[in-house]
C-alpha cells in the first residue's frame, strides 16, 4: 500500500501526484496543511525530519523528496516511462527537471515566504517581487533549454515526463505571483498539450480534497 502525505497547493506535491496519474497509480492520501504547522507536528517530523511534503510511505519505507519519489516510481512502476531511457537524454531531463525544483522553487516556498513576513516585514507586494526575482530569470533558462529540443509537444520523447511533471506546477506559480511569461512561447507550447491530458488536470490543486 502507498500512503501520500502531502499539500493541495504544494509544487513538490503536485509534482508527485501528476506522476502518480501517469503511472496509473492511486494512493491513498493523507494531507498536510502547511498554513497551519501540521508540517512540524512530532509525528510528522517523526516520518520527515525536514518537516517538507512530499512523502511517501510504501512497505514499511519512507521516501521524500519530489524527485527522489518519481524517479523510484519510474524504476518500480509499470506504465509510461518518467525520464528517457537514453543516457544522455535522461541527464539533460534531470536538469531541465533540476533548473525548477532545486534553483526556482525553494526560494518561493511557503517557509521562505514565511520568513520574510516574520524578519523583514515584507508584505504581498514585496513577497510577489521577491519571486518574481527568482521566477522569471529561471524560467528564461528553461525556455532556452526547451529551444534547443526538437520541435513537439513534449521535452524529452513523445510523452510528458519528469520535466513537465516539474514545469507545470511552475508555470502555476508564475502566475499566482503575477510573472509575466507570456513571451516564453516553448514553455507555454508544453503547458497546452499537458493541460489536455487527464493526468495533469486531475492533479491540479483545485482538484484536490484537501483545497482550500
Amino acid at each position: 500500500m502507498m500512503l501520500f502525505h502531502g499539500f493541495f497547493r504544494s509544487s513538490a506535491a503536485w509534482r508527485c501526484r501528476i506522476a502518480f496519474n501517469l503511472k496509473g497509480l492511486t494512493p491513498e492520501f493523507r494531507a498536510v496543511p502547511l498554513r497551519k504547522g501540521a508540517q512540524r507536528a512530532p509525528d510528522y517530523l517523526a516520518l520527515n525530519p525536514q518537516g517538507l511534503v512530499p512523502a511517501l510511505e510504501v512497505d514499511g519505507q519512507v521516501l521524500t523528496q519530489s524527485l527522489a519519489i518519481i524517479e523510484w516510481l519510474d524504476e518500480t512502476q509499470p506504465g509510461p516511462r518518467l525520464l528517457p531511457r537514453d543516457a544522455d537524454e535522461r541527464a539533460a531531463a534531470r536538469a531541465f527537471a533540476l533548473a525548477i525544483a532545486a534553483d526556482i522553487h525553494p526560494l518561493q516556498n511557503l517557509r521562505v515566504l514565511g520568513y520574510l513576513d516574520r524578519v523583514f516585514g515584507a508584505d504581498q507586494a514585496a513577497k510577489d517581487a521577491w519571486c518574481a526575482a527568482w521566477i522569471r530569470p529561471g524560467l528564461e533558462a528553461c525556455e532556452a533549454l526547451a529551444r534547443r529540443r526538437p520541435d513537439g509537444p513534449f521535452l524529452f520523447g513523445d510523452t510528458p515526463g519528469i520535466a513537465e511533471i516539474c514545469l507545470i506546477p511552475q508555470l502555476a506559480s508564475a502566475a499566482r505571483f503575477g510573472v509575466d511569461v507570456a513571451d516564453l512561447t516553448q514553455l507555454a507550447k508544453v503547458n497546452a498539450a499537458c493541460a489536455a491530458l487527464d493526468a495533469f488536470r486531475q492533479a491540479a490543486p483545485a482538484e484536490q480534497p484537501d483545497a482550500e
